[in-house]
């Protein structure tokens, strides 16, 4: 087991670098899912702003729709004084101002002359609030209209109840993000990266000077030889899978564990480790020294992470971006992972397709290996 104990010793040299992906891996899928972690409840949730409000109509109308605001917004009562107005709004002491007329009742309600307001450019919090006036005035007058009087009218806005949106989704489906989508989407970069690296230093190890002469030369045959390294490249692979797999497991318990598709997770992980794996020892085979390595792997994994959907979702994406992603195997990965991390279970129709691109990804490591014997062949014959 010679052959193999150098690849773990070259391994443990270079044993940081590892360390640092894994570090940056998890701190980004950390982040990146408390950034998205909120629910589509709370991200439609009212938002309240801070309201300037002049009010010179003394009115039960204009105090109704002072109260309306109020129980939205946090209302600062203003004195109708330019200067002073756009002192606030300057300095974003409000970010909207409204002005009841002294008429409100006959100009806005009767008259439909719109309110005067000021707010700041470009804010889109000011056509939030721009819809919630039009609202109740058009409420209101709705209710003047039918022949409510004006306390009447006031009164019955108040006592409005609006039924919560109830969102319906099958067994099968849901547009939520399950908690633990980025982690998976992010797995590629941490595969690739780690993986290039480590291979790159171990294949560049057994070039220099004689050691490929001497390797042929042994008591050693080469069948062994490759054997040895292939079960080194093996363990180094599920190393770090079983690392990638023990991270969700902790930062996620049952809520993975328990999950229906959690063997597709895991099989999906698998197969992305193994044509990350040929990938890695394709790009080695070609790497003379360190300089180049450096960049080449940082080219490879960063250029399929953005490419393929991992940095930037594949929904968001231009189409002509996504055509060029097709060829490459990370595309099927997150393919995969997005049909998992949209659905509780899979329909015949979803499973198949799952099927299918896990078997492309299969296609890639059965390419890339074969890629690999033929460059072997070929120096040996050369």
């Amino acid at each position: 087991m010679i052959v193999f104990k150098c690849y773990m010793k070259i391994l443990r040299q270079n044993v940081t670098l590892v360390i640092i992906y894994l570090g940056i891996f998890f701190s980004v899928a950390l982040v990146m899912q408390m950034a998205a972690g909120k629910s589509e409840d709370s991200l439609y949730a009212n938002t309240s702003i801070d309201i300037g409000v002049v009010k010179e109509d003394q009115g039960v109308l204009a105090q109704g729709f002072v109260d309306y605001l109020n129980t939205i917004h946090n209302v600062i009562p203003m004195k109708n004084n330019p200067e002073v107005l756009q002192e606030n709004l300057f300095y974003r002491n409000v970010e909207y101002i409204v002005q009841i007329p002294d008429d409100f009742y006959e100009a806005c309600i009767q008259g439909n002359q719109p309110l005067k307001v000021t707010k700041v450019p470009g804010s889109y919090s000011s056509y939030y609030v721009d819809q919630q006036i039009s609202s109740y005035i058009s409420t209101i007058r709705t209710y003047v209209t039918a022949g409510f009087s004006q306390e009447e009218a006031v009164q019955a806005v108040k006592t409005e109840v609006h039924k919560p949106v109830t969102k319906i989704s099958s067994d099968s489906a849901s547009s939520d993000l399950v908690p633990y989508t980025y982690y998976f989407r992010y797995i590629p970069y941490l595969f690739l990266g780690a993986l290039c690296y480590t291979m790159g230093y171990i294949l560049m190890a057994f070039k220099k000077g004689d050691i490929q002469k001497r390797m042929e030369a042994s008591a050693i045959s080469v069948r062994r030889q490759s054997l040895q390294g292939l079960l080194a490249m093996g363990v180094i692979g599920a190393i770090l899978w079983l690392l990638g797999i023990l991270g969700v497991v902790l930062m996620y318990g049952n809520t993975f564990l328990n999950s229906e598709l959690c063997g597709y997770y895991i099989a999906n992980t698998l197969l992305m480790l193994v044509v990350s794996l040929s990938l890695s020892y394709l790009i080695g085979m070609f790497i003379p020294n360190s300089n180049i390595l450096s960049g080449v792997a940082n080219i490879v994994s960063l250029s399929m992470c953005f490419l393929c959907g991992v940095f930037v979702p594949m929904n968001i994406m231009d189409k002509s971006v996504l055509k060029v992603a097709k060829f490459l195997p990370v595309y099927w990965y997150e393919q995969v992972n997005e049909i998992l991390s949209r659905h509780h279970s899979l329909t015949p129709e979803l499973l198949g397709k799952v099927h299918l691109d896990m078997g492309i990804e299969v296609l890639f490591a059965v390419v890339f290996v074969c890629l690999i014997l033929a460059v072997s062949r070929y120096r040996k014959e050369g």
